[in-house]
């Protein structure tokens, strides 16, 4: 059972945001998960933290509260990259519900009203705040979030798996060291871990700072010394294509609430796969969900859809049939390799083949008009498949296809682990495969990364200006970049230095510089854009 009133549940999640019985809704998948092993579970959805009725509505949880901020980080939330409040921008005015670090401010409510009870954090708010980490908006080094919110344990990853554990090992009066993908603070250091430097360090010493970047990994047990105690980190669990297929076969509702209007949008979206092996620098994603794919199985993916045409108000369009990128799906690793490494490596199936059988077979079940795929494309993994470019532009683009270039500047593209430019060569082959079209080809952009200095940003602005000049339309958005925990660019931006080559990086830091790195671009019609932890 579910609910969002009434007592006696065993779990209650508290979330950032509204409840949504939907497997694109974090609180909504584990609520799910949890109901399906058969306990009991509430939701308080986007809650008001000054209001402690709000937090006592549904009582004490009998085993735990589940504490997230939602689908994204609070303060990317509510503030833009220059840390405007987004609610007093007067451009986009723009107000959330929650509170900013709203992992912290929930955690420390329900221990107020509920001291005994047992807290578990988790989301992408909790997952990279798990070590000492660069807080951009404080400008300076804050401790494990484990610390300051006083919780018993914190979930980093997707966490049905955690979820499930830990309830199993409350329910049977059971310890909670050593659930895997968990994180723990504890007095003594267990055997088998790999000790990154100290909070203490890397507070004080760029260099042990940069130390700390290149030891973060979900495939170890890691621990980090905090005043004498260990926060302890146990590797990510394996998931696997049946488990996927479990999760996401689940009786969700798809219920909107009046609340959450925006979540429309993605209504009738179907996840095909977890995980990226694109490893850019300023993305978090490969220490949330994992720097491999994994995929569900055909079958499953098939099904949903078939179940989503009964729906009584499907009206025949998948919003987006996708994962963290696109056109990964199917790019399993066949074999171990080191970690991050999947996309060099030989043995990766680039031929997108699975990929192509399954929107095929998504586009011809009865009841289905069209299959979109709204997300963005890893462009130069699909210049690799005529076939599969053929397939997206005859039958899935709803008219605009998204892509990242990021930047031109070799350099920059270096910086952020994304190889060379070849969007050029993708926009003529795009070009040729939906003339007499009216197809459009946009993409992403960002300003003041590490290593861009107005030279860069000249350079970009010059080719996006080529391009209006030759009749395009170029950029969908720019993103001013912004630093968020745990990223090899947070690690530049902090410390000036690249952590894997060791090299110094010229970092734009005043706000001056960063608005006029983003003015050079207005002129080819662009307007920022806000793109999650990406």
């Amino acid at each position: 059972m579910i609910a969002t009133s009434g007592r006696d549940f065993d779990i209650i999640l508290v979330s950032g945001e509204p409840y949504v019985d939907h497997p694109l809704s974090a609180a909504g998948v584990i609520a799910r998960v949890l109901d399906a092993k058969g306990y009991k579970v509430g939701v308080i959805g986007r809650p008001d933290w000054k209001r402690d009725a709000d937090f006592l509505k549904l009582g004490r949880a009998r085993l735990f509260f589940g504490i997230t901020s939602g689908s994204m980080d609070s303060l990317l939330v509510n503030y833009t990259s220059l840390k405007r409040e987004r609610a007093k921008d007067p451009h986009v005015p723009y107000y959330s519900g929650i509170p900013d670090r709203a992992v912290l401010v929930y955690a420390n409510k329900i221990k107020h009203l509920f001291p005994d009870s047992t807290i578990v954090l988790g989301g992408i708010e909790a997952s990279l705040r798990r070590f000492a980490h660069y807080d951009y908006w404080e400008n300076k080094v804050r401790r494990s979030l484990l610390l300051d919110s006083r919780a018993d344990i914190m979930v980093y990853g997707p966490g049905e798996k955690q979820s499930l554990e830990i309830a199993r090992r409350l329910d049977n009066g059971e310890e909670l060291l050593g659930v895997p993908g968990t994180c723990v603070v504890r007095r003594e250091l267990p055997a088998g871990f790999t000790v990154i430097p100290s909070y203490e360090e890397v507070s004080s010493d760029s260099a042990k700072f940069c130390e700390a970047q290149r030891l973060f990994s979900n495939r170890r047990h890691l621990a980090q010394v905090h005043a004498g105690r260990y926060v302890l980190q146990y590797r990510m669990p394996e998931y696997t294509t049946a488990d996927l297929d479990w999760i996401y076969g689940l009786p969700y509702s798809r219920r909107v609430p009046s609340d959450f209007p925006e979540f429309a949008l993605v209504r009738f979206s179907v996840v095909t796969h977890r995980g990226c092996i694109g490893d850019c620098s300023f993305c978090s994603l490969t220490l949330h969900q994992g720097d491999r794919i994994v995929s569900r199985g055909e079958e499953s993916i098939l099904e949903e859809i078939r179940r989503l045409t009964r729906h009584p108000e499907f009206k025949g369009y998948i919003d987006d049939l996708s994962g963290p990128t696109a056109n990964m799906y199917g790019m399993d690793c066949p074999t171990p390799c080191p970690e991050g490494r999947c996309l060099p490596c030989k043995e990766l199936d680039r031929s997108h083949s699975r990929l192509i059988r399954l929107m095929k077979r998504a586009r011809a079940i009865p009841g289905v008009k069209k299959v979109f795929v709204r997300s963005g494309i890893r462009y130069d993994l699909a210049m690799e498949s005529r076939e599969y470019l053929k397939e997206l532009c005859d039958h899935h683009v709803s008219g605009l296809l998204k892509i990242a270039p990021e930047h031109v500047s070799p350099r920059v593209l270096r910086l952020m682990n994304k190889g060379r430019d070849r969007s050029e060569e993708f926009r003529r082959l795009f070009q040729d495969l939906n003339r007499g079209r009216k197809q459009q080809l946009k993409g992403y952009y960002m300003v003041a990364h590490p290593g861009t200095s107005e030279k860069e940003a000249r350079e970009l602005a010059r080719h996006l200006e080529k391009l209006e000049r030759e009749g395009e339309r170029p950029v969908e958005g720019v993103q001013v970049f912004t630093p968020t925990p745990m990223t090899r660019s947070t690690c530049m931006y902090h410390t000036g230095v690249d952590p894997i080559t060791g090299e110094s990086v010229y970092v734009p830091r005043t706000f001056a510089e960063k608005k006029a790195q983003r003015r050079l671009l207005e002129k080819t019609g662009i307007s920022q854009g806000r793109r999650g932890l990406g």
